[in-house]
């Protein structure tokens, strides 16, 4: 085919539908042109080690370029998130490796590219924002669509197109070291979070990815990567609603499959999942990618594939439509099963129409796309910033709404404070406040070489500058996760010394190890890592108040310091301007308004201890274990009051397709202004099936003036009250409801009878997801 022709082909032209351009590239193309846009592939990942995905260094074979790019390239994979590169020199090497794809293959198609964007774009010098559990903690959706918009921005800016993020698994133990990745315990609230995220990265023009469908969370023991054992009902009521959400509500393009396998099927080879749930019934239309190395798994780690060529044609057959990070069973292993008959071309054919389709939706295909990213668009030299000061104001606000006051005596905010003792392996450290997913703690930490490319100050340095008269002093105490107890002694010798203590105990973000949270950074226990507990309960037993700080990814139990601690106050990693945010509570200068997205355990053993729990799974008389949590999923105080008045509905009764109303007035009844998040959780007393004993259905985040009130309104279809059936046909049950108005899940302020009546009646993915919120000032 000559240049000419292919430049007027059918497919080059814009006026031509999407759908035929598609079929006219897709009709020229040989097998092999076909496999190639099906394949990542990722240059200069390390294959000796060091590895940032599972079994990296096992699985990541060298690729010749030359004899790969005349056929084509779907996806390049992480060109910014190997290796620490300046941003401008990234995106002008970017250009021009596009311009090498475009130029060998007879097409002239380039590469989708991806990236990580779980805390912020990871690359050198990005903005490294708080991690997914922050914003959970932040019930503001609005918030985390407008920082998604902003990394967003960044991805498209140096030529990329996919970001792989967000996480919507749903935690169901917390001792799984993913727990930081996710938004939290609750499906709605996952849900609604992570959709806003999706709709920000989205209308910046990048593709985002839903993973991990579905089940990873649930994985046995808190294992990363173990097998998950569950039955149809907690699948389809807890892991699934957030991303039916997503699906329906946020416009996004990919869906990324999990590692795991559930009752014995894994996800990257469920046909039932990956497309008859997916793709028929939701009506997903975008591509599913392969977790890295998933497809390999199905022989490697799952055993339900002798070959790589039958893990490939397995995983195709199921609705996999990419394999990344790069080419290990799509590339020659794919063609020869369809070489030899095993496998029918038309289902490459049916994943190639996705995967164009998406690049044609991208631009990607049209005869005027340009290889330049935006961010070098005006020549000159390569200076790309991605760490501007309206990323880390976000990333400021973001951080600050996530902190949460577990528990206060009194002595909060430190209004005099003359001498501060501020002990804890995480008093000192940048690192504190990072996840695993930031590309300081991804990558930046097998390049220690390299500077971190990024202001992070540290809660002491943060503190100095928040009490400037205080005389501030440091001691470690322990490491995170060392045995080490001879640093006690100078720990001690400063709470002696001092008026508070501020401890500042938590995790170090890692991977595969190496942290105490992360991937693959399983706790084996809900204790605090290493020796810190014990140091928390030696620095108690001065009778000096101490403030704990935790800096973590996951919860954890605190023992005794849950009574006698003077204050607690959480933040779950929260990013490059979280030692400021911790800073300002301490002092008051922020008023604390985060609220917990994950229970805090009384118990490390006693798992799981998430909120949303059927009545079996709560204390009872017959068990000697308690699981009822510390502080409860929801949980969060604040400097100010608020008093909860005029409960109640218009009606106490409403059919099993209709809709009821509930309303609460909130005042602000302290000196200053705070925000009062207003839960609504839903207590079904008899159901035909065992249910959780309460569940969230909706929320407001209000923010109140001091002395002002506000009147809340949840309109409430009978619709978010289905569950699944007996016969597992998601269904509204007539009968008698509790609607429970509550500033946590534990701390219910009105409790709202509601009766609904009829017939049962079934309900499907068109059912209505949300109550109606309307928040009116007084």
């Amino acid at each position: 085919m000559t240049e000419t022709t292919l430049n007027d082909a059918r497919w080059r032209d814009p006026a031509a539908t999407p759908e035929d351009r598609v079929d006219a590239l897709v009709g020229m193309m040989t097998l092999r042109e076909k496999v190639a846009q099906l394949v990542g592939v990722w240059v200069g990942a390390n294959t000796e080690g060091g590895e940032v995905a599972p079994h990296q260094h096992e699985m990541n074979e060298a690729v010749d370029l030359d004899e790969l790019l005349p056929h084509g390239l779907g996806q390049l994979t992480r060109p910014f998130g190997t290796a620490p590169v300046e941003p401008g020199l990234g995106a002008l090497s970017l250009q021009r490796t596009q311009e090498r794809i475009t130029a060998a293959n007879r097409f002239g198609i380039p590469a989708l590219v991806h990236e990580e964007c779980l805390a912020g774009f990871a690359a050198w010098k990005a903005t490294a924002y708080p991690v997914p559990l922050a914003w959970g903690a932040t019930f503001n959706p609005d918030l985390v669509r407008t920082m998604s918009s902003a990394i967003g921005a960044d991805l498209r800016s140096v030529g990329v197109h996919q970001g792989l993020a967000p996480v919507l698994d749903v935690v169901r133990d917390a001792r799984w070291g993913r727990v930081e990745e996710t938004i939290g315990e609750d499906p709605y609230l996952i849900g609604t979070v992570a959709t806003a995220y999706v709709q920000g990265l989205e209308r910046a023009g990048i593709v985002a990815t839903l993973k991990h469908f579905v089940g990873y969370s649930a994985s046995k023991a808190g294992r990363n990567l173990a097998p998950v054992s569950i039955g149809e009902r907690e699948r389809a009521d807890v892991l699934l609603p957030p991303f039916e959400m997503a699906v329906r509500e946020s416009g996004v393009r990919s869906v990324m499959h999990a590692y795991t396998d559930i009752d014995g099927v894994p996800t990257a080879a469920d046909g039932s999942l990956l497309t008859t749930l997916l793709r028929d019934t939701w009506g997903f239309q975008g591509t599913v990618v392969a977790d890295y190395f998933g497809i390999a798994f199905l022989k490697e780690l799952h055993r339900v594939a002798a070959t790589l060529g039958e893990a490939a044609a397995a995983a195709l057959t199921a609705g996999v439509d990419v394999e990344l990070p790069t080419i290990h069973t799509f590339g020659e292993h794919l063609v020869a099963e369809i070489d030899d008959g095993r496998l029918s071309e038309d289902v490459v054919d049916q994943a190639l129409r996705r995967v164009l389709r998406q690049k044609l939706d991208l631009g990607l295909l049209d005869p005027d796309w340009s290889p330049v990213p935006p961010a070098l668009a005006g020549g000159g030299a390569p200076i790309v910033d991605l760490d501007t000061p309206g990323n880390r104001a976000i990333a400021a606000e973001l951080a600050e709404q996530s902190i949460v006051l577990v528990g206060n005596s009194g002595i909060l905010p430190l209004t005099a404070a003359p001498r501060i003792g501020l002990i804890g392996p995480n008093a000192a450290t940048h690192r504190a406040f990072l996840g695993c997913y930031s590309f300081p703690a991804h990558v930046g930490e097998q390049h220690p070489e390299v500077e971190l490319g990024l202001a992070i100050p540290t809660v002491a340095e943060a503190l100095e500058q928040e009490f400037p008269d205080s005389d501030i002093t440091i001691a470690t105490g322990c490491t995170i996760d060392g045995t080490a107890t001879t640093g006690f002694d100078e720990a001690l010798a400063v709470a002696n010394g001092s008026d508070v203590v501020v401890a500042v105990l938590g995790d170090r973000a890692g991977l595969f190890g190496r942290g105490t949270s992360g991937e693959g950074c399983d706790a084996e226990s809900l204790e605090l890592p290493g020796v810190q507990q014990q140091l928390l309960d030696t620095l108690l037993a001065t009778g000096k108040p101490v403030v704990v700080v935790l800096l973590t990814g996951r919860p954890y139990a605190l023992g005794s310091a849950v009574t006698r601690a003077a204050a607690i106050v959480q933040g779950f990693f929260p990013g490059e301007e979280g030692a400021a945010a911790v800073a300002g509570v301490l002092s008051g200068r922020i008023n604390p308004a985060g609220r917990l997205p994950v229970s805090i355990p009384r118990s490390p053993g006693a798992q799981p201890s998430t909120y949303l729990a059927a009545p079996l799974a709560q204390s009872s008389g017959v068990s000697n274990i308690d699981p009822t949590a510390a502080f409860a999923f929801g949980h969060g105080l604040s400097y100010t009051s608020f008093s909860w008045d005029d409960a109640g509905s218009a009606a106490d009764s409403a059919p099993t397709d209709g809709e009821a109303g509930v309303h609460v007035t909130v005042t602000n009844t302290g000196e200053r202004d705070g925000v009062e998040v207003v839960q609504l959780y839903l207590h079904d007393p008899v159901a035909s099936v065992v249910r959780p004993v309460q569940r969230l259905i909706g929320y407001a985040r209000v923010p109140l003036a001091a002395g002002s009130s506000a009147r809340i309104a949840f309109t409430v279809p009978a619709d978010v009250t289905a569950f699944t059936g007996r016969d597992r046909v998601r269904i509204v049950e007539p009968g008698a409801l509790e609607l429970r108005l509550g500033a946590s899940s534990s701390d219910i302020r009105a409790v709202v009878p509601l009766t609904l009546t009829g017939a049962v009646r079934p309900v499907d993915h068109t059912r209505r997801l949300h109550c109606d919120v309307q928040v009116t000032p007084l």
